[in-house]
């Protein structure tokens, strides 16, 4: 599982980016699940980061989800037309 850190905005995510991608890599499993449960500072940084993620993750042959996605983060994916790109973990 990949776990998001409690704040996620400008500043944070390439180092948040790098993180996941080792992450991703170092993973054998075929399913990519983003944990962010802790994420309560954001921007929409998050969604980039989310989105690059999935995007690693599909290039690997994985799926990606994410789980615990705050309601104000899952707005403005819908706001920005991307929300069915971040799929909630079952």
């Amino acid at each position: 599982m990949l776990v998001l850190p409690d704040e996620l905005t400008h500043g944070t995510a390439t180092a948040c980016c790098r993180m996941l991608a080792q992450a991703l890599h170092s993973d054998p499993s075929r399913e990519a699940i983003a944990d962010a449960s802790a994420l309560r500072r954001f921007d929409s940084s998050a969604l980039a980061v989310l989105l690059e993620c999935r995007r690693e993750a599909l290039a690997l042959g994985k799926s990606f989800s994410v789980s615990n996605l705050h309601p104000r983060l899952q707005a403005l994916a819908t706001l920005y037309g991307v929300g069915e790109l971040l799929p909630a973990a079952s």
